[in-house]
């Protein structure tokens, strides 16, 4: 078996074996960095419906309310929540796996009603009033869950307005969604939680296209230092051991002329060159004074 050969079994041998190791720690730090790269992602879409509740609040809902129309069809454009959820639906069409609910424990509107994990968050930010986000799993019929939430706390007192008795609602509104939801609300109250959702299987994803794309650099890397390596040893010890054993190979034969190998640097090899050069001349010269005595015996 040829050393080259020999040589580059054992390095492909040591690189799969180390590969096994770094690929499951790598691809743990994949999966770490892919899940908080989906919380993140999910925490800059909560702060894009923070605002959008905001201009809605402070922009939208005053200049409608000053139309006389409003006294007879209550628009829901003028609600932070509705807008926010709509904005978040358009932003769904651009990221699918992420969706978004403003669940609230007593909503005007009952497609925001909190189904019963939805109402544990609530109650959980009811539970520590400074507590000012949520990060969890929770298990679904396709499979595990990651969630972000942020209260929704009544900390403007103009949403009384609407939310504290029929009487003083606008009376469009309790036309539109009645009078038995979405009141009774009180001043500091966690009466709800924007919370959105992403399946597991993203981050598992990203994590996966990480993982490919870790594992051919480092094949394309290992591909080229072996190239490289094979090279070093082909000029370094591959060709002065060549060269040293056909020279070997001649004097065996009984050939003394041959020429003397050349001699670089200071390493192992040209050492070995010095003496094999040194036993030659020390060969050719005892075969010389042995053929001489013949001679001269004769």
């Amino acid at each position: 078996m040829k050393l080259l050969f020999k040589f580059n079994l054992i390095f492909l041998l040591v690189f799969g074996l180390g590969m096994i190791p770094t690929g499951l720690l790598s691809y743990n730090f994949l999966r770490s960095a892919a899940r908080d790269q989906v919380i993140e992602q999910a925490r800059l879409m909560m702060q894009t419906t923070i605002s959008t509740r905001h201009y809605t609040e402070t922009q939208i809902k005053p200049l409608l309310e000053t139309r006389t129309e409003l006294l007879r069809v209550f628009l829901p454009q003028t609600v932070p929540a509705y807008s926010a959820t709509e904005v978040f639906n358009h932003l769904h069409t651009s990221y699918p796996d992420y969706s978004y609910k403003e669940a609230t424990l007593n909503p005007t509107n009952l497609r925001d009603r909190a189904v019963d994990w939805e109402a544990d968050i609530i109650n959980d930010f009811r539970n520590h009033p400074d507590q000012k986000e949520f990060v969890g799993e929770r298990q679904t019929p396709n499979g595990l869950s990651l969630l972000f939430a942020r209260p929704i706390r009544i900390s403007n007192p103009s949403c009384l307005e609407c939310h504290s008795t029929p009487s003083n609602a606008p009376v469009s509104m309790v036309r539109k969604y009645g009078s038995n939801n979405g009141f009774g609300w009180q001043p500091d109250e966690a009466v709800g939680a924007q919370i959105i959702s992403v399946p597991d299987s993203l981050p598992a994803k990203i994590a996966d296209r990480g993982a490919k794309t870790l594992v051919t650099y480092l094949i394309c890397i290992a591909v080229a230092s072996l190239i490289v390596l094979d090279m070093v040893l082909y000029v370094t010890v591959l060709r002065p051991v060549g060269r040293l054993s056909a020279m070997a190979d001649e004097i065996s034969k009984g050939n003394m002329d041959v020429d003397e190998l050349p001699v670089k640097g200071k390493d192992e090899i040209a050492v070995l060159a010095t003496s094999f050069n040194r036993m030659h001349r020390s060969l050719a010269r005892a075969m010389s004074m042995l053929n001489q005595d013949n001679a001269d015996g004769s």
